[in-house]
């Protein structure tokens, strides 16, 4: 691949990365098991502008994985447009979950998790470190976000 692009500026990779946890609606989901057995699963997702939130049942791997163990890497994109959310989930049960997320996600899907079987739960995924690159050309300046905090 021959580069011709300029790097996006981090303020207009921020821009980015939003809206497309705004507009897009499937997340590839990266976990493991106990004993290190990974896990990858394409779910539809929810960003609240604060966190990303998925839902899926707790007796799968995923489930059990986001369940027992937390750590969780999600992936937006192709190999020539990535963004990469490190984070920790969080278990909220169909009671647990706050009534504005469950409704959001029905009316952007059409489907209640919570609605379709017990085994469902909901899981809202803190971003850590998020990274965003288009290319070899933006490994540099690709973390926007660290700790928690954005960068930019």
């Amino acid at each position: 691949m021959k580069i011709t692009e300029t790097p996006r500026t981090p303020a207009q990779r921020k821009q980015d990365v939003l809206a497309r946890l705004e507009r897009e609606e499937d997340v590839w989901v990266a976990s493991a098991g106990a004993d290190g057995t990974p896990w990858l699963v394409a779910l539809w997702f929810l960003w609240d502008g604060e966190a990303v939130w998925l839902a899926t049942r707790t007796t799968n791997p995923t489930g059990r994985n986001l369940r027992e163990g937390g750590r969780v890497r999600l992936a937006l994109g192709d190999t020539q447009d990535v963004v990469l959310i490190d984070g920790e989930a969080e278990v909220f049960t169909r009671e647990e979950v706050p009534a504005a997320t469950a409704e959001a996600y029905v009316a952007k899907y059409g489907w209640n998790p919570g609605g379709d079987s017990p085994s469902y739960a909901y899981f809202r995924v803190r971003p850590r470190v998020v990274q965003a690159l288009r290319g070899e050309h933006e490994m540099k300046g690709r973390y926007l976000m660290r700790d928690g905090v954005w960068a930019v």
